[in-house]
């Protein structure tokens, strides 16, 4: 009978405090206004700029709708439940928020992977650089990391919502993750869970992997160039995609491959709202500050529009 009768979940939550509640809205109306409009700036910028289409910027024009979907799907939901009474979610759109939010973090990984790969490339074989990242590979390998995420969370989202929940509704987060989830289960879940091992390791290690060896062959070639301008110039190409992919990689580690005995009370909330929310507002800064070529062109669109304004 109490298998059935689950149509609903109630989100706990980051906090009960009133205070804090409020505090909370407002900073995640913040970074979230943040996101958007950092996002959208590299969506915009990078579309209608003729000196940025090239496969570095068409790779960072795909990790900025990356990071817009992947923060639409968790905070509006998170800014609702912080001063709403009513934290219920239904089983549908329980099970459609965790499916989202597995396909775009699998879809980041893939796509920060992709970018080491193309850096790699640029810098290690310049000279052949148009020739092998052409717009049939680049199309490809875009494609590829968005249909492989979205189709292996599939297998996720089903094997998830198959189970039987008759231990409690309450689920232990602020928005419908998976290993909360499985806690709720009264059966057995060791298929799901073996389920979930095999694609984080392929997901995010080989994509580490990857990362890291296209990092190595890039550093050892960096420091090959023996003139210092052009060694400079060779590391700032991929100073950027490095911050981020240490800020994306270190939270996701820490979340998923630390012992959970190991986990301090409310750390996994914490670890989720870094990876979750902070980093999809911090990459279109980090890009736009430390990208000499991307800050030109905002600043020629804004000078620009300065110019019509004028006129007018």
């Amino acid at each position: 009978m109490n298998q059935t009768l689950v149509k609903t979940f109630i989100l706990i939550g980051l906090s009960n405090s009133p205070d804090w509640q409020l505090i909370l809205f407002f900073l995640f109306v913040l970074m979230y206004l943040v996101t958007l409009s950092g996002n959208f700036l590299i969506i915009i910028v990078v579309r209608f700029n003729s000196s940025l289409q090239t496969p570095m910027y068409f790779f960072l024009s795909n990790l900025a709708i990356i990071d817009l979907c992947f923060s639409t799907t968790i905070v509006p939901k998170l800014l609702k439940n912080t001063i709403s009474q009513d934290r219920t979610i239904s089983f549908l759109a329980c099970a459609t928020q965790m499916y989202f939010h597995l396909s775009l973090g699998s879809t980041e990984c893939l796509m920060l992977a992709v970018m080491a790969y193309d850096r790699y490339v640029a810098i290690c074989k310049p000279l052949h650089y148009n020739t092998i990242i052409d717009t049939r590979r680049r199309l490809g390998l875009a494609a590829g990391s968005w249909t492989l995420s979205f189709s292996f969370s599939v297998i996720h989202a089903v094997l998830t919502f198959r189970l039987s929940y008759c231990k409690s509704t309450q689920v232990n987060h602020y928005f419908c993750e998976m290993p909360p989830l499985l806690q709720l289960s009264c059966t057995d879940t060791w298929v799901n869970e073996l389920v979930l091992f095999i694609t984080g390791a392929f997901f995010t290690l080989c994509s580490f992997l990857l990362t890291l060896v296209s990092y190595i062959q890039i550093i050892s070639a960096i420091l090959k160039i023996h003139i210092t301008k052009g060694r400079f110039k060779a590391f700032s190409t991929c100073s950027s995609h490095l911050t981020v992919v240490s800020l994306y990689y270190g939270t996701v580690v820490c979340m998923y491959m630390s012992p959970r005995s190991s986990h301090l009370p409310g750390q996994d909330k914490v670890l989720s709202i870094l990876y979750t929310v902070v980093t999809p507002m911090l990459n279109p800064i980090i890009y736009s500050v430390r990208n000499s070529a991307f800050k030109n062109c905002v600043i020629k669109i804004f000078r620009k529009k300065q110019c019509l304004v004028r006129m007018n």
